[in-house]
């Protein structure tokens, strides 16, 4: 199965894809955001491109566990996408990605002046790690 996750933002939304045996998230780019409706279309694009057949998009938790404003438009997205794409799409929480995926491009030496452009697209595979991580281990592959 191939996943594809979706770091959403208000201008921006950062793509990320696994491998088929779903060990690897990679980062594979952003998309410009300008409605619900335009990006839902360009997400369920670049999931026919890649071969995907699970969407899963990062929602923030907010302050105490409640969902905050930011949530619910993540929430009201992942429910336009499914009915865009036809594709399950799972919600996954997450916490902090933008700084992580800083954190971790400074880490590899990426140049602040490049860091910018990847950080959505890095954030959303830290949602996907995340997610691969959290899942149900499988059964060993023969």
């Amino acid at each position: 199965m191939t996943v594809l996750a979706v770091d959403f933002g208000e201008r921006r939304i950062g793509l990320a894809v696994s491998d088929p045996g779903d060990v690897f998230a990679v980062p594979v780019g952003t998309l410009p955001r300008a409605s619900d409706a335009q990006a839902a279309s360009a997400v369920t694009e670049a999931a026919r491109e890649r071969g995907a057949t699970l969407l899963v998009v990062g929602c923030p938790e907010g302050a105490e566990g409640r969902e905050g404003p930011f949530a619910r438009r993540a929430r009201n997205f992942a429910r336009r996408l499914g009915e865009v794409s036809g594709l399950p799409v799972e919600l996954h929480r997450e916490e902090l990605t933008s700084v992580a995926a800083e954190e971790g491009l400074r880490d590899a030496g990426v140049p602040s002046s490049r860091r910018a452009a990847a950080r959505d697209a890095e954030a959303a595979a830290v949602i996907l790690r995340d997610y691969l991580a959290a899942r149900p281990s499988r059964a060993p592959r023969p």
